[in-house]
């Protein structure tokens, strides 16, 4: 975190105001294995406030590693058997995440992949607890995580013995059942476990199981909140990070009141796997391509690729048709924990969530376009010669879009987004390779994926956090224009009556688009229109707004001689897309390429012709940009990027 955010956060918090960010508590975070010492820069302070680190090879068979601050970074225990607590863990932790002092399979092998998963230590989200058992049948076990735990792993650590599970959506009354984590048994009934009591926001009680309280022997506790609109995250500490819930096996969909980033689901009637999904190895929103692992097994990752299992902008949603995650029968249980997606704050540098770059800044290695961010949504294009203008976002799993094309969306090579600064493993394009980047963040920029109901009136939920400004609709099953909304159509004046399409032309009215309904902070509003709203069809939505001093969506006339745009920025505009409201293309400009007084390069959205070197259309001014006596006269549209 910041020095400006801690200070903000520490005002606001002496006036009842501002919260912890979910980053600040929660990261996933992928790395390769080097043999050597790496450091993993992720923003949890391990070291000071503590926590949980969870690690487990993505492409070996080989164990989970839990290392938690109360035990120490060295010792860890394996999720996916029985086995006590062992030493040798290469691992120190640090303010900023946690680093590896050596090699080994399990954690730092040259070549293979890995997950870690870290938990930080905080009111209302984790806490960590040991104790050594007295082998009493009430033992009560006090804990800090400020609200009554929604799930709870427990493992002794100084012998062999199972990990305990509670949940409290496991049964009518979970505080009698016993569900285990290293197996994939169903819930059985279980008094020795919790004593027959429920946890409290103080303690939870313990029977007089060896695997929970044997004389002599001691544990380790994993506890985590379950937040029910008394979470105290994000800007104005009123917000929920976290939940644990249960569905039936029927359910269609789960409402969490936000977009998770990571979930542990379990069917707790049956013996069915325990299963891990999160965004950053990949889960997308019609569950075409999820990157699954198995807490009770070593199993490398799997790609379940059945598409029952999405993600949506309020929770995920689920089909029949395999048992471990959607039944079919309202008979069946599953429980899961839920970890919401961040940030919750707005960016405070356009370096944060936006840049240009060129596939030659990494050659042949991977990720081969690098924008020092876990990237979310790209362009990308090949500057050398005519070609395609390709959209590919996360929440897809890099299948592509073109600019250029009304053309349904398909496979796109080896758009993969499993890196933490950047997306892409081809190396084909060489350095004729460019591509505009952006990172998802609040009042920033926005991913919604949706499935279309043919309904006029249809509300379609987002987490901009504020209303978009400008919004890029496009239908992904079928052949059909993308749709623009921009707040400069019209003049300004009801653009929300307004459209155009992303394949050129002027600024057309037609109510059957956004049905004449300006977008909210929290919604956007359809028509009927097959081009945003046709039944059972799917459709990906990207939304923009202006943060002061990073980005800027806005209009501007020009008559005669040149204008200047003044964006608010410092350093002037990196990029820069403008479009008249009457005719024309929709033009793009950057700063890689040359925003400078004379000629820049740029290229057409709307045309796979090769970009062009001839003209000059804008020049560099420090708050924004200028539009120059060359271009045309007229009503124009633009989005700009500090």
């Amino acid at each position: 975190m910041s020095v400006a955010k801690l200070l903000l956060q520490a005002a606001a918090g002496n006036a009842g105001g501002a919260g912890l960010d979910i980053t600040d508590v929660f990261s996933t975070y992928l790395y390769n294995g080097n043999d050597s010492t790496q450091a993993i820069n992720n923003g949890i302070d391990l070291d000071g406030e503590g926590g949980l680190l969870w690690i487990k090879p993505r492409d070996l068979a080989l164990s989970h590693r839990l290392m938690d601050s109360a035990r120490g970074p060295t010792k860890y225990l394996v999720s996916d058997t029985t086995g006590q607590q062992q030493a040798g863990a290469p691992f120190s932790f640090g303010s900023n995440g946690f680093s590896l002092t050596g090699g080994g399979s399990s954690w730092n092998q040259n070549t293979n992949t890995y997950a870690s998963w870290t938990f930080r230590k905080a009111k209302k989200f984790f806490d960590v607890v040991t104790w050594t058992g007295d082998g009493s049948g009430n033992r009560q076990i006090s804990h800090n995580l400020g609200s009554t735990p929604g799930m709870m792993l427990i493992k002794i650590t100084s012998e062999a013995g199972g990990w305990a599970v509670y949940h409290r959506g496991n049964t009518a009354n979970p505080e009698t059942d016993k569900l285990q984590l290293h197996t994939n048994a169903a819930t059985s009934d279980q008094n020795d476990y919790w004593a027959d009591t429920a946890p409290t926001s103080a303690n939870f009680t313990v029977g007089s199981d060896g695997d929970v309280n044997q004389n002599y022997a001691t544990y380790v506790a994993y506890l985590f909140a379950h937040n029910d609109g008394d979470g105290e995250f994000g800007p104005d500490g009123d917000q929920d990070i976290i939940k644990c819930g249960s569905y039936t096996g029927n359910a269609t969909s789960v409402d969490l009141g936000f977009e998770p980033q990571f979930i542990i689901v379990k069917r707790t009637d049956a013996a069915e796997n325990w299963m891990m999904f999160d965004t950053m190895r990949g889960w997308a929103a019609d569950g075409s391509s999820l990157g699954w692992l198995m807490p009770h097994r070593s199993s490398p990752e799997y790609a379940l690729t059945n598409g029952n299992f999405g993600l949506t902008s309020t929770g995920f949603s689920m089909s029949s048709g395999y048992t471990p995650l959607n039944s079919g029968s309202s008979n069946h249980k599953y429980i899961y924990m839920a970890i919401r997606r961040g940030p919750l704050a707005p960016p405070e540098a356009a370096t944060e969530v936006f840049d240009v770059g060129l596939a030659s800044e990494t050659g042949s290695s991977a990720p081969e376009y690098v924008g020092g961010f876990v990237v979310d949504m790209a362009i990308k294009r090949i500057l050398s010669a005519s070609n395609s203008n390709y959209v590919v976002d996360r929440l897809r799993s890099g299948r592509s879009l073109t600019t250029n094309t009304n053309g349904a969306d398909d496979a796109f090579g080896s758009a993969a987004f499993d890196y933490m600064t950047g997306y892409y493993n081809g190396t084909s394009t060489a350095s004729a390779g460019w591509s505009a980047m952006w990172k998802r963040a609040p009042s920033f920029f926005d991913v919604v994926a949706f499935l279309g109901n043919g309904t006029a009136g249809r509300t379609v939920s987002h987490n901009l956090g504020v209303a978009p400004e400008m919004m890029w609709v496009k239908v992904r099953s079928i052949v059909e224009p993308w749709v623009i909304y921009h707040k400069g159509m019209n003049g300004g004046t009801t653009p929300e009556k307004y459209h155009m399409r992303l394949t050129s032309g002027a600024e057309s009215e037609d109510s059957d688009i956004w049905n004449n309904t300006a977008p909210t902070s929290s919604v956007f509003t359809t028509g009927g229109n097959d081009k945003v709203n046709a039944n059972n069809q799917t459709y990906i939505a990207y939304l923009f707004a202006t943060v002061a001093g990073i980005s800027k969506v806005g209009s501007v006339t020009k008559s005669g001689s040149s204008v200047d745009v003044n964006c608010g920025f410092s350093n002037g505009a990196r990029f820069v897309m403008l479009k008249s409201t009457a005719s024309g293309n929709w033009n793009v400009w950057d700063s890689l390429r040359g925003i400078v007084s004379g000629n820049d390069p740029f290229f057409k959205l709307d045309s796979d012709a090769a970009p062009s070197t001839n003209g000059d259309y804008i020049d560099p001014l420090a708050s924004g940009f200028t539009i120059t006596g060359d271009f045309g006269n007229g009503d124009y549209i633009f989005y700009a990027i500090a």
